[in-house]
C-alpha cells in the first residue's frame, strides 16, 4: 500500500477558529478547501491564495480591500464572504459552502441545457452581477467554473429551473488584474468568455461582464464555446475580431429570442450591449416570457377535435300584441313593416324567412350545410389521424446521428438526465419515448434517454482528510469502505487518512471495495539517535525504553561494534515493543602483509608499491634507492586495511 504526502494545511486550525477538512478544488490564483468554523459550528468554504501571488504587496492589499467590498455584498444569488485574514503568510477568504456543483461541472456531464433551464440560469447569474454593478463592483472573470448551482428546493438532482445559482471569485480577479497592471503587465481574463474590450486595452466595466454572461448562456444552449484555438492568444483576438454566431446555427429548433438575446450581449462594441447586468437581466425576463407567451399561443392555436352535435331549432318567441307588426293591407304601418328588425333574434329571424323564401337563400342554406359538414370531416380526419405519424427508431444511434435523423424528419428532441450503462457507449441511445412506430404528432417531441457509459468513480485525493469525512464522501459514490487497521503516523494528525487503496485516481465502479487506513497520530516514544555508539551502549539504551533491538554486523572502516546505521531513524515514533534495527560495524578488513624482504633483494621503491597496492601505508627509513632489508609486521602478519608498515633499506 502506496502512502501518499498529505496537504500541509489538513487537519490545520487556522486563526483558533476554522479547521481544514478537506480540499475541493485548486485553481490558477486559489486553493479551495471545506473547513468547519469551530465557533460557529458551521460548514464553511476557505480560499487560500497561493504563494505566487502572496508575495507581491501589491495584491495583497488590493485583495484585503476587495474582500471587505465583496463582504458588504448581500444577495440571495452571490457567494456570501464571512471572513478574511492570513496564515503563514498566505492570505484567505472564509465564504459561505455551497453544496452542489459548479456550472462548468453540469455541462461536462449533459454538455448542453435546454433553454428553460439555461434562461433559469442565467437570471439568477445576472441578479447577482447586478448586484454587484448596483455595488460599483465588476465580476471580470464570469464563467462556468465561477457559477455554483445548489441543490433544488423542490428536490432532484436534475431539476435545474429550481435550483439555487449562485456566483463566486467577485473582485479576485480585480485584485489580480491591478497587481498585473502594477508590474507592468496584462491581465488576461479566461479567454473563452472575454471581452474585446479587455483584449485590445485592458479596460473592464459592467458591459464586459454583460458580454461574458452572454458567452456563457451561448455555451449553455448549444454545448460549446463560440471561437477555438491552438494558443490562448488567437482565442482572444476572435472575441476582437468576429461577431458571436447565433447559437440556432448549432442547435436546430432554438427560438429566434435566444439568438437575438446572444448577439445583444455580445456584440463587439460595448455602447451596443445592455448597459450592466440590470438591464440585461430585464431583457433576459422579457425573452423568456416572449419564449413562453410563444408556447402558450401554439397551444391554444392547436386545432382541437369538435363533437358533432344536433342543434335543434329555435323557435321565434310570440311577439306580445302591443308589439307585432302591422299587415301589409295597413296604410300607415307601411314604413314599419320595411324598417329593419330591432334585436339579434329579430334579424336572424328575419333573415331566415327571406331565405326559405327564395330559390337561392335555399340552394345557398344547402351549400352551407355541405362545407360545414366537410369542414367537419377534414377536421375529425385530422384530429384523429392527418395530424399524426409514427415516431421513428432511436435506439443504438449516437447522439449526433439521433439529432440528424431527428432534424431529418422534422421532431422535436429533448434529452432526460441518462442513465449508466456497462456495455452502451456514452451518449449512444439506450431508450425514446413515446417508442418506435408509436403514434406522435407530426413536428412532436421524443425524450431520449442517453447512456452515460460504464458508471465509474475515481477514488479521490483523501489524503490527510478527516476519515468521517471521507467515509461519508465514497459511500456518496457507492463505494465500499473498510477501515484497515490504524498506524502511528508522524506527519499526518490523528483520525485523518494516512494511506488509501486502490490509491488516488483509480477508476472504480459501484460497489468496489476501498481501503482506508487511518493515523493514530504520532507514536508514544520517540527513537533516540544511537548511531556512532558503541552496540552495547546502544542496546542498554533502547531496551531500557522498552524497545526490541535487532542487530546486523556490516563490513565498515568504522572501528569494530560501532553503530553505522538505526532504522527507524532518530526522532521518528514508534510504539512499545518495536523493533529497532542496528548495522554494526565489523572493523576494517584485516589484510595479510606482502613479503618484500627475506633476501628476495626487492629495491625499496618497488617494496613500497607492494604495500601501498595491499592497503597499507609505509613508512621509509634509509635510503629509497637502496634494498628492502627488514620490514615491521613481518611478512604475513595479519592487520587491518590502513595498518602502517615500515621498511629499512640499505
Amino acid at each position: 500500500m502506496d502512502t501518499q504526502v498529505a496537504d500541509p494545511l489538513l487537519g490545520t486550525v487556522i486563526d483558533g477558529r476554522y479547521r481544514v477538512r478537506a480540499r475541493v478544488a485548486r485553481g490558477g490564483m486559489a486553493t479551495v478547501y471545506t473547513a468547519t468554523d469551530e465557533r460557529l459550528e458551521r460548514m464553511v468554504a476557505l480560499k487560500v491564495i497561493h504563494p505566487a501571488q502572496a508575495r507581491d504587496p501589491r495584491f495583497v492589499d488590493r485583495f484585503t480591500d476587495e474582500a471587505k467590498t465583496i463582504a458588504r455584498l448581500t444577495h440571495p444569488n452571490v457567494v456570501a464572504v464571512y471572513d478574511q485574514g492570513s496564515h503563514a503568510g498566505l492570505p484567505y477568504l472564509v465564504m459561505e459552502y455551497v453544496r452542489g456543483r459548479t456550472l462548468r461541472e453540469i455541462l461536462a456531464e449533459r454538455r448542453r441545457l435546454n433553454p428553460v433551464e439555461a434562461l433559469a440560469i442565467l437570471e439568477q447569474m445576472l441578479a447577482a452581477i447586478a448586484s454587484a454593478h448596483r455595488a460599483g463592483l465588476v465580476h471580470r472573470d464570469v464563467k462556468p467554473e465561477n457559477v455554483l448551482v445548489a441543490e433544488a428546493p423542490s428536490g432532484g438532482a436534475g431539476n435545474l429551473v429550481d435550483a439555487v445559482v449562485k456566483v463566486a471569485d467577485f473582485g479576485l480577479a480585480r485584485a489580480v488584474e491591478a497587481s498585473a497592471h502594477d508590474a507592468g503587465g496584462q491581465l488576461m481574463a479566461t479567454v473563452a468568455y472575454v471581452a474585446p474590450e479587455l483584449v485590445t486595452d485592458g479596460h473592464a466595466d459592467p458591459r464586459s461582464d454583460v458580454y461574458s454572461a452572454g458567452i456563457v448562456l451561448f455555451e449553455m444552449l448549444t454545448g460549446r464555446v463560440p471561437y477555438e484555438g491552438g494558443r490562448p492568444v488567437d482565442i482572444a483576438w476572435q472575441h476582437v475580431d468576429r461577431d458571436v454566431p447565433a447559437p440556432s446555427k448549432y442547435v436546430a429548433g432554438l427560438p429566434p429570442a435566444l439568438d437575438e438575446l446572444v448577439a445583444r450581449a455580445t456584440r463587439r462594441e460595448p455602447g451596443a450591449r445592455p448597459s450592466d447586468a440590470g438591464v440585461m437581466l430585464a431583457e433576459v425576463q422579457a425573452a423568456r416570457d416572449d419564449i413562453g407567451m410563444a408556447n402558450a399561443t401554439t397551444a391554444i392555436l392547436q386545432p382541437m377535435a369538435q363533437p358533432t352535435v344536433m342543434v335543434a331549432p329555435v323557435q321565434p318567441a310570440q311577439r306580445p300584441p302591443w308589439a307585432r307588426l302591422p299587415s301589409s293591407r295597413s296604410g300607415p304601418g307601411r314604413r314599419a313593416a320595411l324598417a329593419p328588425p330591432s334585436s339579434w333574434r329579430d334579424r336572424l329571424h328575419h333573415l331566415h324567412q327571406r331565405m326559405l323564401g327564395h330559390p337561392q337563400g335555399r340552394t345557398g342554406i344547402v351549400a352551407g350545410i355541405a362545407v360545414v359538414a366537410l369542414l367537419l370531416a377534414a377536421g375529425g380526419w385530422w384530429f384523429t389521424l392527418g395530424r399524426y405519424t409514427t415516431a421513428p427508431a432511436f435506439a443504438s444511434l449516437p447522439r449526433a446521428q439521433a439529432e440528424q435523423k431527428a432534424a431529418t424528419g422534422g421532431f422535436k428532441l429533448v434529452f432526460d438526465d441518462g442513465r449508466y450503462d456497462e456495455k452502451v457507449a456514452k451518449d449512444v441511445v439506450l431508450a425514446q419515448r413515446p417508442g418506435p412506430g408509436e403514434r406522435i404528432r407530426k413536428g412532436g417531441q421524443v425524450t431520449l434517454t442517453l447512456s452515460l457509459g460504464p458508471e465509474r468513480y475515481q477514488v479521490p485525493d483523501i489524503i490527510g482528510a478527516e476519515y468521517e469525512v471521507v467515509a461519508a464522501q465514497l459511500r456518496e459514490m457507492k463505494l465500499v469502505v473498510q477501515r484497515a487497521n490504524d498506524r502511528y503516523s508522524d506527519t499526518v494528525p490523528a483520525g485523518s487518512v494516512l494511506a488509501v487503496e486502490p490509491k488516488v485516481g483509480t477508476a472504480l465502479k459501484p460497489g468496489d471495495k476501498v481501503t482506508v487506513t487511518v493515523s493514530k497520530g504520532k507514536a508514544p516514544l520517540t527513537v533516540p539517535n544511537v548511531t556512532g555508539k558503541n552496540v552495547n551502549d546502544a542496546r542498554q539504551v533502547l531496551q531500557a525504553m522498552g524497545l526490541v533491538v535487532e542487530v546486523e554486523e556490516v563490513d565498515s572502516p568504522k572501528p569494530q561494534g560501532e553503530v553505522v546505521e538505526q532504522n527507524p531513524a532518530d526522532g521518528a515514533g514508534v510504539e512499545p515493543g518495536a523493533t529497532v534495527k542496528l548495522k554494526v560495524s565489523k572493523g576494517p578488513p584485516m589484510v595479510a602483509v606482502p613479503d618484500v624482504t627475506s633476501g628476495q633483494n626487492v629495491p625499496c621503491r618497488d617494496a613500497e608499491a607492494a604495500l601501498r597496492n595491499a592497503g597499507l601505508t609505509v613508512a621509509v627509513q634509509g635510503n629509497i634507492d637502496a634494498i628492502a632489508r627488514v620490514q615491521s609486521p613481518g611478512p604475513g602478519a595479519q592487520v587491518p586495511s590502513g595498518t602502517q608498515v615500515t621498511i629499512v633499506c640499505l
